[in-house]
């Protein structure tokens, strides 16, 4: 999500999903140990909590989050972004995943997560998933912000939902996740199963098994995962929409789902003289 609303500071990346957010840093999480080399699970057979291999292109709010996340509960973690594996070596110290290029991000992984500017899209390598095994799971989380960074994407703006649009640059099928939280919240308020008030998020896409792998792994984040439908219902929880920025809890976000208007507000439609910045939207 949009950088600006978390505070600190910040450094642009071409591929990092917007800013990367600098603060104090805290310790390490514990580092799992590795296990041996296997093939891909598929999806129809993996069990919930089981160690998954996870690609994750792009190192900003949100790939940062999760590459912390995901390595501190003991999954096999490989980040990319697209300035090359030498930028992401304190990333990759902290945390013990293994810094990567973006082409080897998506080769040998069970899940991989697309988490970059939605403008930067159509600049990953032609090919990307070209022989990556069809039951290996895609995940978009990310936002089209026409004023403040994408500039304007007809296609997007003629109503398509973005993911849809993601979808198609990828020439891969994607589930939509992780787009509505704050990457701040994201890495410190998962809860445990049944916790009073726990955050929920919403999960769209068309393949119901891939599906669920995401929402089993958004309950071991911490975080109650609602089913938002197929991805032609993701508008639902794009920027401007109930469900963006809330923290509700899982009845919430069926609600805000349920409420929501396919209608982009002006603060989401791109302008004549798009894109500006965060700070200040053309």
């Amino acid at each position: 999500m949009a950088g600006t609303r978390d505070g600190g500071h910040f450094a642009y990346d071409r591929f990092s999903g917007g800013a990367r957010l600098h603060g104090p840093s805290g310790a390490a999480p514990a580092r799992s140990s590795r296990g041996p080399e296997r093939t891909a699970t598929p999806h129809s057979r993996r069990i919930p909590g089981a160690t998954m291999r996870i690609g994750i292109i792009g190192a900003g709010n949100i790939g940062g989050a999760l590459t912390r996340r995901l390595t501190d509960l003991g999954h096999e973690v490989t980040v990319a972004n697209s300035r090359g594996p030498q930028t992401l070596a304190d990333l990759a110290s902290e945390t013990g995943a293994k810094a990567v290029t973006v082409e080897e991000a998506s080769r040998g992984a069970d899940l991989v997560v697309v988490t970059i500017p939605e403008c930067r899209v159509p600049e990953l390598p032609p090919g990307l998933f070209d022989g990556v095994p069809d039951d290996v799971v895609v995940v978009d989380t990310g936002n089209y912000y026409p004023r403040q960074r994408d500039g304007r994407i007809e296609e997007i703006e003629s109503g398509l939902p973005e993911s849809r649009w993601v979808e198609k640059r990828l020439g891969r099928p994607v589930i939509k996740a992780f787009n509505n939280i704050y990457a701040r919240h994201l890495a410190e308020h998962g809860r445990p199963a049944g916790a009073p008030g726990r955050v929920a998020l919403p999960v769209a896409g068309d393949d119901e098994a891939a599906k669920r792998v995401v929402m089993d792994l958004i309950d071991e984040l911490g975080f109650d995962p609602v089913d938002a439908g197929g991805l032609d219902d993701s508008w639902r929880q794009q920027p401007g929409t109930p469900v963006y920025a809330t923290d509700k809890d899982a009845e919430g976000v069926r609600e805000a789902l349920a409420g929501a208007s396919r209608e982009r507000g002006p603060e989401w439609r791109a302008t004549d003289g798009s894109p500006g910045t965060f700070m200040a939207p053309a």
